[in-house]
């Protein structure tokens, strides 16, 4: 709350500074004489050079946050699935697999979620784990129908943790497209400018127009920057997935 207080502060402060230097430096000949509604030109700018760019950015955002959460969600219930038929399995695969399943989850946890944050990319000792676990699912001896049907289950599941893996690293590193970020910033800017391009002169409702125009593209402008990294900023994915895959483990022993 307080890092969108201080943005919408600062957007405030930008917005008329921008407004009463550019009034100033303007020709006061080409000032208009009587002023016209302020909110109707700040909507008109808004609609026009703003929220066009500023809609399709939030929709991909968040496009990429619910992809995000969805391959976690796969990759954990993968795990779980994993750590399930693996209690079929003789000793000592059964032990084995379930110690690496839970050895995993927690190397995701404790270290692969704050690389995520800082470095937006994926923790290779994690990735050592995953590969052990598939190796481990491989030597399964397949020589008892029985076993050979789990071992086929269990591989599955771990294809899935696998494959949802992969998915998470990429949604990890993506961010919105830069040319779209640059279309983003050039409307701000237009937005910011066209006030003074427009001929107003400097009176109190103007100033306070400007400064109410900067609070909303200030905070719109946080909002977009929360959504860039799914794993990232104020706006993440949960870790419940992974926790409650934690909690799962426990029962089922």
């Amino acid at each position: 709350m307080i890092q969108e207080l201080v943005v919408a502060g600062i957007g405030a402060v930008v917005g008329v500074i921008v407004f009463m230097v550019g009034a100033r430096v303007w020709p006061s000949g080409w000032q208009r004489a009587h002023e016209e509604s302020a909110g109707e030109l700040v909507l008109d700018l808004v609609k026009t050079f703003f929220v066009a760019v500023v809609a399709f950015v939030v929709v991909l955002g968040w496009q990429q946050y619910d992809n995000a959460e969805s391959h976690t969600i796969t990759e954990a219930k993968g795990l779980v699935g994993t750590y399930w038929l693996a209690h079929d399995l003789p000793d000592p695969a059964h032990q084995r697999i379930q110690g690496l399943v839970r050895q995993y989850t927690n190397e995701v946890l404790d270290r692969e979620w704050s690389l995520m944050d800082r470095e937006h990319r994926l923790d290779p000792a994690a990735q050592t784990t995953l590969t052990s676990l598939a190796e481990a699912v491989a030597e399964i001896p397949s020589a008892d129908s029985g076993a050979s049907d789990v071992r086929s289950k269990v591989f599955d599941n771990v294809e899935q943790v696998v494959q949802a893996r992969q998915d998470r690293a990429a949604d990890a590193a993506r961010s919105v497209p830069e040319f779209l970020m640059i279309a983003l910033y050039v409307g701000t800017a237009l937005v910011l400018v066209s006030p003074v391009l427009s001929g107003f002169r400097i009176t109190r409702s103007t100033i306070m127009m400007m400064a109410l125009l900067g609070v909303v593209i200030g905070s719109v402008l946080l909002q977009i920057h929360n959504l860039d990294h799914p794993f990232s900023g104020q706006t993440v994915v949960p870790r419940g997935a992974f926790e409650d895959a934690q909690s799962a483990y426990g029962q089922i022993n």
